[in-house]
Parts: structure tokens; sequence; C-alpha cells
């Protein structure tokens, strides 16, 4: 699924293409994303100006004139900036042509990806207005991180991926940053000591500032918004890597399942 990262690698691809540029038309060629694309959608959007992007979470943000778009990648999703007489390819859903010659193309094969539009402010949307505070938030730091551990039996990695306590950080990041805070995937949350807490929030803040930075990780679908894809995966220390030595101790990195996601972890680093 695209992560923070890769949402944030899309809005910086986008960004340089559509910001001041008039939509033409919204053509929908399948309606039935996770939730149906609403019928009036494209003569509302149609004339419109688009003023800037901008990301909440995993959500893309596109801001018109009147109104912002909400974008969700789903599952499998990608949105690539393609000159408009691009040959259609199957999972192909709709079509945002700029008055750029442009279009921007949603594909996404598992149809989980959303496009929602609002009139007032994005944040206040229901898909938004109960997330967490963003990973490079000053809110987000060590006390943050305290705070919200105290009383909390779950894993550690259960709450870095529970949106209402953490925004951005799904499987791969979560994995990955309790490796290099040193910190075991299935210790309780409310184990952690505030110095493990400070060096967690640190790692978080790393782990996905250099995936934002190679375009963010390609393990299956992903691609950029310049259909390229993301380069992190060269940098992962433990997920998807369960057998093969642990890149700092050579010990044989582990895998196990929480809630129904793999887990990976090196028993010897982390603890």
């Amino acid at each position: 699924m695209p992560e923070l990262p890769e949402v944030e690698t899309t809005r910086r691809g986008l960004e340089p293409h559509v910001a001041g540029r008039r939509i033409v038309a919204l053509t929908v060629h399948e309606p039935r994303l996770r939730w149906r694309v609403p019928d009036d959608l494209p003569a509302r959007l149609a004339g419109q100006r688009i003023t800037g992007t901008g990301r909440r979470a995993k959500y893309l943000l596109i801001a018109l004139e009147s109104g912002t778009l909400i974008v969700h990648l789903g599952m499998s999703g990608s949105l690539r900036v393609l000159p408009a007489d691009t040959p259609r390819i199957a999972h192909d859903h709709y079509d945002l042509l700029l008055d750029s010659g442009n279009t921007l193309r949603f594909n996404d094969p598992r149809r989980f990806g959303s496009l929602h539009y609002t009139i007032g402010d994005p944040h206040r949307h229901p898909l938004l207005s109960r997330l967490a505070p963003e990973p490079f938030d000053a809110e987000f730091d060590a006390d943050y991180l305290w705070r919200i551990t105290r009383r909390r039996r779950a894993s550690i990695k259960q709450v870095l991926m529970n949106s209402r306590l953490v925004v951005g950080v799904g499987n791969i990041y979560a994995s990955e940053s309790l490796f290099r805070s040193r910190i075991r995937p299935r210790r309780r949350a409310q184990s952690l000591s505030r110095e493990e807490a400070k060096r967690l929030a640190k790692a978080v803040r790393a782990v996905l500032s250099m995936a934002i930075e190679v375009g963010g990780t390609t393990l299956r679908d992903y691609v950029g918004a310049n259909g390229e894809p993301g380069y992190f995966r060269q940098k992962l220390y433990v997920y998807e890597r369960a057998g093969k030595a642990c890149r700092v101790c050579g010990t044989i990195v582990r895998q196990l399942t929480q809630q129904g996601r793999s887990t990976y972890y090196c028993s010897s680093c982390q603890k």
C-alpha cells in the first residue's frame, strides 16, 4: 500500500505540472472505486484552476479555486502525469485533463482508491478530521510518544500503525523504524522508557525522510507521478528480509504476524 513517503513523492511530482493549471474535464472511466465517484463531479470541476497541492497522512490534496480534491491511492493505485493522448491501459479509472495538454491519470488494479471533493476546509472532512499528528509536526516528539503509550497494552508496532495516534506510518516503515530504534515490535507500548520513546520518534522521522528522498518504496505496483518506482527497497534493513542476515550484526532476520500483517525484526539488535 502506498504510505506517507509514496504519497508525498506523488505530491512533489505533481506540483510543478498542476499548479496554476485549469481543469478542462474530468473523465471517469470506472466510478466504482472504494467509494463511488459522484456523477456530478465532472461538472463541478470543469473550468476550475488548481492552486496547489498538499498532503494529510496518506491523502493527497489538490486545492482548487473553489474546494479541494481529496485523493487516496488505495492499496495499489498511482496518479501519473501523462500526455492526454496516451492510450489507456487496464485499470485506468479516471483522467483529469488539464489545459497544458497533460492529464492526471489514476490507475488502481484493486479499486481501493478514492476521489472526493469538498468545498469547506479539507481538514474537517470526515476522512481527515480525526487523524493524529503528522510525524514531521513539532507535536510528534518523544513526550508525545511517551504520553500515548503509558496505558496501552497493545504492541508498539500496533500503536505506530494506529492513525488515531500516529499518521502515515504503515507496515514497511513501522518495521524499519523499530529496527533503527532497537525496539522489538511485540513489546507492549507501555513498556517503553523515555529514552526509547525519544529514539523511536527520531527513527520514524529519519526513515520517512530517507524514503521520501529516494521516491518511496516499490515492492510490487507503486510508481510515482513520473512513472518511476521508488528506491527505498534497497535501503531496507529488515522488511521482507526474513531468513537473511541482519545488515548490522549478521543475525538471521525473523518474521512474525501481527494483526494479519507481516512483521520483520532482528532478535539481536532489537530488545
